[in-house]
Formats: C-alpha cells, structure tokens, sequence
C-alpha cells in the first residue's frame, strides 16, 4: 500500500552560501530518505526553503548596507543552484517572504490566539541608545551563563547548544557597533507554553521508540524541566506583520514563524501543482508519516516548539478536531559535522562552502563522503586526507571498479547481456545475497540509519568483487565461452540491484549507469528552477518535475540480449595532492 511521506527539511538562513555543516546535519539525509521512499513507490512531497526573516539576514544588509530583501534573493538564488547540483530533489524549496507564507503564518498565530494559547505580556530586552532601537536576541552577544563560552548569541549558544535569553548573556554587547545595551520594557505576545506543556509531554512519551535516544532524551529533559512562555514577536521592521490591530510595528519572531514554512510550502506546493487541497493528505490523513531533518542545535524547535504551535492551532482550516494537523513522526536530528575539530560556521566563515567545492568535485563524491562520515549519533569531521582516501580505495576502487570493467569486457565481448547457462552454487549465492540486499539496505533506510544502509550496499559491492576475482571471466573466455557468459550475466545482475540500492545515496552515477543498462525510463526527475507568479510578483523556486511514484526498489532482471553501450568511468580518482592544495587553499 503506497504511504504519504512528507520529508520536511531545515530552512537554512540567506546570509551565505551553504556549507557541508549544512549538508550532513539535514540535507543529504532527507534527500537519501526521499529518494528511497520514491524508489519504493511511496508519495513524497519534500519541503523547505529559505529562512528570509532571521537576524542573520538583517544582520549582514546592515553590514553591507543594503536591505535585508538584497542578502536574501541573492543567497536564495544561490541556494536554488547549489540544491540542485547536489541533487537535494525537493517537491518545492520556496522561501518565506511570500505571500502565501505570510498568510499562514498568520492564520497559525490567529488559531492560537483563538484557543487561548497566546498572551500578552510586558517583558525586558534589550535597547541599544547609540542606534535608538530594541535589539533582536541575534544582535546581541556575550558570555554563555551555562559554559561560559565567550561569544553566545542572545538566542542560543553555539557552543554548548542552549536555548537562552539575551538578558542571561554576561558582558552583553551589541553585534553591530559593540556598544553596551541597556534594558527597557516592551509589550510582545507569547506562545503559552506552559499551558501546553502537557499535551507536549504526552506527544514525547508516545511511541516514540525507533526515535534516536540523543534527541528523545534531550526533548524529554526540556519538557520535563518545565516550560514557560516564549516571545513570539519582536520589535523589528523586517517580518511578517502582527495580525492584530494596535501593533504596527511589531513582527512575528522568526523562530516561530520559519517552523510553519513546512506547512505553507506545503500549501504552496499544492497551488503549484493545480490541486490546491491535496497537501491535506499529508497534514490531515493520520496514516502519512512526517519527518523532519535537522540539526542538533534545532531540535527544541522541532520537538517541543513546533508540536506546541500544531496541538495549540487545532483544527486549522478545518471544522473538527478530526481536521488538527499531523505531529511529526520523527525528528531525525544529526549530530554535528565538524572542520579541523571546530563547527562549521557561516557567521564565523569556518567553513566549506558548496558551490567552491561543487567547483571542484563531482557532485556524487561529495555526497558519499558525506554519507559515511555522517554525525547520525555523534560528531563526525570533515577531512580531507579522509575524503581523498575513501574516493579512490572505495568509491574508484570498489564500487567504480567492479561496474565499469564488467560492463567494459562484456560489451567488448558480447555487445549485449549475455545468456546464462545452468548456475553454480557460488552463481546463485551471489544472486540470493543481491535479491536479499534490498532487504537488508532498505531496513536501514527505513528505519534512518544511513551511515548502516550504505554500509550494507557496499558489504555487497565487495562481495559481486570476490566472486569476480573467484569465476575470473576474463580467463573464461579463452576456454569456455559460455561459462564467461554465465558469469557475467550474473555479475551484470548484480551490478543492475547495485545501481538502485546506491541510487539514493549517488543519484548522479547511478542514472548514468542505469542508461549503460540500457534502461530508457529514468531512475528519477530532475529538479528545475522555475520562477513562478504571487501577489507580490514572482518569486523563484526548486521543485522536483517527474512523478511522484517509480516502485524500482527490487531485484530487476535484466534480460539477456539487451543491447550494451561502451561505457564511462563513474568515478574520478583523486591525486594525494590534493589535500595539501585544500588545506592551504583553507588557510588564506
């Protein structure tokens, strides 16, 4: 029975170009987990877009002086070219500054204000006199009250990962001219967390079992050490305005509002397609499973926040509690992929960025590397000698090898897929363990244990090797023939499951290989920038064009006498020096 799957990915602040951080944490899994789902025959609808609202952005217009709209249309646009080239295939990656995100966000902040979840009180924050205005808590830096790490923002702790307060901040400065703020009153409404503190406890207890113990416990022991009401606006011009008369001058505090761009690009996505109630199926249907891919610095707002704004909205756009939004499943949140033992960091610039190493090397080597140094459980780094040995001992070697010199000498030899005679034992035994392997790597996927899943489909890759090295075809063809023929069906059989388990980690390689296979429809769509029309004018966006459904996760024979092409390498082998070359190249 197909599945409603919404992968709901983390919208990255336009203030600068993404980096591998930013790959690891969320992107290159929920990409992985997409495309399974597609191959299994599943209804996808990945969602996510660029975070326009947050201080970040606002922060770099004024250190560039220009305005906020300037930084995040170029960063979106970047983000668009860097998601595709890396094959991120999202249903729709929009942004948060259109119109239809507005009006969602205000329709969710209109439903809580509706059921008694949001109230209004009058709080202390910080003021800056040299700049005659209230300072966002990401204009504000100091020392971390928790572990004293020197450059805390006023919102959360890079380094030990914290949610705080500006006023805990010690030695608070402002971030643009490093003046000393002083503490005045304002007036903001606040999400009542308190109040709905309950329903998230019961949400975390249950059934929550196949959920990573790292991001369990850590929700659990927020909710557990007592909630209390958060602002959810703040005195700022750059926003979604306020929905309630009386508070011109107020916005909606980012932080609640980018949470709900998962349901309005999900609203969106359904007007794209000329169907504008289907994301319903996904939000409404209590049989469609929602995930949401993150980093760890996100988790509260993932699985505290969020669940708070969807149980204290109810039946949004509906009559019945039967209508209340879909919680998340799961929040498979990633630890954190280091540099050199340090964050990756735009605001600091320590970091990798995409589009430099996109540049340089091809899209699918990236995205392995990625994978299987992935922080799912801990923190991993990103390193270059690392990087540059498991391209060529395991991505050339193993996996590149095994495909291109046996569809190399047999179509050389044979110009098709050969016939196969009667099979031995080790024929079959390889064919069992490759029917076997959708199995085993598609457990692992499902249940978001990538690092495992392509670590299965590789323990298959070096064992087609071993019968290879064992049946030796290229010997066979001197004496017998058919005996070759035999054996390279069945490697060739291999080689095709291969193709489709490695899919969602290298889409890129996997459809060249499959046209070198000789199939005609694609493995998967292609994802296109389309600048599409909204109130405001038009807007550009990712989105994934082909159907949603392909069902190729299973052993596909191919069948004897289809014609081979002469194929290419997948993979490109990296000289050594290439790590002195990245190293400096990091060092300027």
């Amino acid at each position: 029975m197909t599945k409603k799957i919404l992968v709901a990915v983390a919208w990255p602040y336009a203030n600068g170009d993404l980096h591998v951080g930013h790959l690891a944490g969320a992107y290159l899994p929920a990409d992985i987990f997409a495309r399974y789902h597609r191959l299994l025959g599943n209804d996808v609808l990945m969602v996510s877009g660029s975070d326009t609202h947050g201080t970040p952005v606002s922060l770099r217009a004024e250190q560039e002086n220009v305005t906020p709209r300037e930084v995040f249309e170029r960063f979106h646009h970047r983000f668009l070219e860097t998601q595709r080239d890396i094959g991120i295939s999202y249903d729709l990656f929009t942004h948060t500054d259109t119109p239809n995100h507005h009006q969602v966000s205000q329709d969710v902040f209109l439903a809580l204000l509706h059921n008694g979840n949001i109230y209004t009180e009058t709080q202390q924050q910080y003021y800056s006199e040299t700049l005659g205005r209230f300072l966002p808590d990401r204009y504000v830096e100091g020392v971390c009250p928790h572990c004293g790490y020197p450059e805390a923002r006023g919102d959360q702790c890079d380094n030990c990962g914290r949610i705080l307060d500006a006023l805990e901040l010690g030695n608070p400065r402002c971030k643009i001219d490093g003046s000393i703020p002083v503490i005045r009153e304002t007036e903001h409404f606040f999400l009542d967390l308190g109040k709905l503190a309950p329903a998230v406890a019961a949400y975390l207890d249950d059934n929550k079992e196949d959920w990573r113990p790292n991001v369990l416990n850590f929700s659990r022991n927020y909710v557990n050490g007592g909630l209390k009401g958060r602002a959810i606006t703040r005195d700022i011009e750059w926003g979604i305005p306020v929905p309630v008369e009386g508070y011109d001058h107020k916005r909606l505090y980012v932080w609640f509002e980018a949470v709900i761009g998962y349901l309005s690009a999900s609203i969106e996505e359904a007007n794209l397609r000329g169907t504008p109630d289907v994301w319903k199926a996904w939000w409404h249907d209590r049989n469609a499973e929602t995930y949401y891919f993150i980093g760890k610095d996100n988790i509260v707002f993932h699985t505290v926040i969020w669940p708070a704004e969807l149980i204290g909205a109810g039946a949004l756009y509906g009559d019945d509690e039967s209508q209340s939004l879909n919680l998340p499943t799961d929040v498979p949140a990633n630890e954190f992929m280091n540099l050199a033992g340090a964050q990756f960091s735009k605001s600091r610039g320590h970091m990798i960025t995409l589009p430099d190493l996109l540049s340089r090397y091809e899209a699918d080597a990236i995205r392995y590397y990625v994978a299987v140094v992935m922080p799912e459980t801990s923190d991993s780094d990103f390193l270059w000698d690392d990087f540059v040995l498991r391209n060529n001992g395991e991505l050339v070697a193993v996996w590149g090898n095994l495909a291109h010199r046996v569809l190399s000498f047999t179509q050389r030899h044979f110009g098709e897929v050969p016939e196969a005679g009667p099979l031995t034992d080790i024929d079959a035994a390889l064919l069992d363990a490759t029917k076997a392997g959708f199995g085993a790597v598609g457990g692992h996927l499902s249940a978001r244990h990538f690092r495992a899943a392509i670590g299965e489909a590789f323990a298959l890759a070096r064992e087609a090797n071993r019968y290879l090295e064992v049946k030796s075809p290229w010997v066979q063809i001197k004496e017998d023939r058919a005996a070759a023929a035999t054996s390279l069906h069945v490697a060739l059989q291999a080689i095709n499951a291969l193709k489709t388990m490695f899919a969602p980690f290298l889409p890129f390689t996997s459809q060249k290989l499959h046209e070198a296979l000789g199939f005609e429809t694609p493995l998967f769509g292609q994802q296109v920038i389309q600048v599409v029309s909204d109130a405001r004018g038009t807007h550009e966006v990712l989105r994934y064009d082909a159907s949603r459904t392909s069902g190729r996760w299973a052993f596909e024979p191919l069948p004897a006498g289809r014609p081979l092409a002469k194929p290419e390498p997948l993979f490109r082998k990296l000289d050594e020096s290439v790590v002195e070359e990245e190293l400096a190249r990091m060092h300027k």
